[in-house]
């Protein structure tokens, strides 16, 4: 029976539409979740929408709709952002469900049950942007002197009665969570800074609302909504049936791997955890705080109007180009920079250029010389060995590793290494002369060619699912034969030989990308 594995990202906040970074959160959970399943795991990948909350109805009552009638608008857009990228997820989740309102409720009551919620009076700061509270101490100046928010939001004075979550009482069990499952939060630099946070001491934290009814009800608490945050965190287990113990459940509770941006690192790692033991429920196995994705630099702000549409990039890149871009050039973890120029010179020198050309001449000397015949009774030289060993390592084990240590770009600069691996070989065996000298030669360097193409269109499946696809269709290769494990089969070539496959006329793969107009040169 095959592994399970659970990975979910972020439920979005749709109080505006999808912006880069929600699709490059949701496309680096995408390539995770493929990886995974091409290692032959039973994956099941979870995104949403967290449509709760004080912000959202706020900007209801500004554009005069009501917050359901904003949050079914809003969702629908990241609903079509995931599908113009490609996102495979297994489910996705919103906060409005009633199933979701069942399942905070009942993480509510089991909170409730161990004596962790009691009622009182809060009075403190609060930030409607971050739906977060913040101590005094945490506080920083603006420039009018005016007190923000550690991100730098605006906050204001709150007071009204409300329940309270013990966290106080997890500081101890939290330091020994981090201490001894170092893994559970990554990258490092986030877990040190959630320490030093833990460490500085924890206050109970408020948990419910009174001054607006958008939100999931306080069970047996008229007038109390939940904290957005108890029940946007409570998505991941509703997800799979919570609080019944379905199949599903058993199956892929606890989660492998939540994927999230380095500002929502609190509440995952400091409150899910505490909201769990409270409730008696296993802890997720990892949290990872990716970085932010900056336009040319610059942090996205819709006051600066720097924001971009994810599916207006799609439309003008390529959405296999996109997601190469991403995975390949950002460092996953710490802040990345992207911008038109950049996702053009990278994914023309990488796709276009290197893997695109190889594929294409390779394909097309097949065609055209071999009338597209694959064989498998050549003999194969030392040269040609050398460069299969080189591919299938490239692509091997380490690929597979720094791809579960989530370093894509490790990953990546490895493939495209044998990328150029192979295009030096070609330039060196220069078939297109054996043709005429050595005829069973030039059979040899294309069907060598055929077999690390391969190797590499299977490993890049995860990043590329479209184009890899394509390929592989094209190659021969049977749908159900583009697992990592697949690539061990000594076979395949001599079956497809038998099966008396022949190549079509291929089409080029990946064409070079222009600047689009208006866009700077430099």
């Amino acid at each position: 029976m095959s592994e399970p594995y659970y990975i979910t990202t972020a439920i979005s906040y749709p109080n505006g539409r999808p912006h880069i970074g929600h699709a490059y959160e949701a496309i680096a959970a995408d390539v995770i979740a493929r990886f995974h399943r091409q290692m032959g795991r039973d994956v099941r990948f979870q995104t949403g929408t967290d449509e709760h909350g004080l912000k959202m109805a706020q900007k209801a009552r500004e554009l005069g709709q009501t917050p359901r009638e904003l949050s079914d608008e809003m969702s629908s857009y990241f609903m079509q952002m995931c599908e113009k990228l490609n996102i495979s997820h297994d489910r996705f989740i919103r906060t409005v469900e009633d199933e979701h309102h069942k399942a905070s409720q009942a993480i509510w009551k089991a909170m409730e049950a161990n004596g962790d919620l009691y009622l009182d009076r809060y009075e403190g700061w609060y930030s409607v942007r971050d739906e977060a509270y913040y101590d005094e101490k945490e506080l920083i100046e603006g420039e009018g002197n005016e007190k923000l928010s550690p991100q730098g939001t605006p906050v204001e004075w709150t007071a009204e009665e409300t329940w309270f979550f013990r966290l106080s009482k997890y500081q101890e069990p939290l330091l020994k969570l981090y201490n001894e499952k170092p893994n559970f939060l990554r990258p490092d630099s986030r877990r040190n800074e959630i320490m030093r946070f833990v460490e500085g001491g924890l206050n109970d934290l408020s948990v419910s609302r009174t001054s607006f009814d958008w939100g999931v009800k306080v069970p047996g608490s008229d007038g109390h909504v939940m904290y957005v945050w108890v029940d946007a965190l409570t998505n991941y287990l509703t997800g799979l049936g919570y609080p019944e113990k379905t199949k599903n459940y058993n199956k892929f509770w606890p989660a492998d791997l939540h994927l999230i941006g380095k500002d929502i690192v609190r509440f995952h790692s400091v409150y899910w955890p505490a909201f769990l033991m409270s409730a008696g429920i296993d802890l997720p196995k990892q949290v990872f705080g990716h970085g932010f994705l900056l336009n040319k630099g610059e942090k996205m702000s819709k006051s600066v109007g720097n924001v971009v549409d994810p599916v207006a990039l799609a439309y003008a890149f390529g959405v296999d180009q996109i997601r190469y871009f991403l995975m390949r050039e950002v460092n996953f973890g710490s802040d990345g920079s992207y911008s038109a120029k950049a996702i053009v010179t990278k994914t023309n020198a990488d796709l276009a250029n290197s893997f695109g050309n190889l594929v294409q001449r390779t394909l097309s000397m097949i065609f055209k010389n071999l009338d597209g015949a694959i064989s498998a009774d050549w003999k194969e030289g030392d040269a040609d060995k050398a460069l299969y060993e080189t591919v299938s390592s490239a692509c091997g084990t380490a690929f597979q590793h720094a791809f579960t240590d989530l370093d894509f770009s490790k990953a990546l600069d490895g493939w495209v290494q044998a990328v150029f691996a192979c295009n030096q070989y070609v330039d060196e065996q220069a078939p297109w002369k054996l043709k005429k000298e050595d005829p069973e030669r030039m059979r040899a360097v294309l069907n060598n060619l055929f077999r690390c193409i391969r190797v590499l269109a299977i490993a890049v499946q995860p990043v590329i699912p479209n184009s890899a696809g394509k390929l592989l269709d094209q190659m021969g290769v049977a749908a159900d034969a583009r697992s990592f494990a697949d690539v061990q089969d000594s076979d395949w070539l001599q079956q497809l030989a038998d099966n008396g496959f022949t190549l079509e006329k291929p089409a080029p793969l990946f064409p070079r990308l222009e600047m689009p107009e208006g866009e700077e040169k430099a």
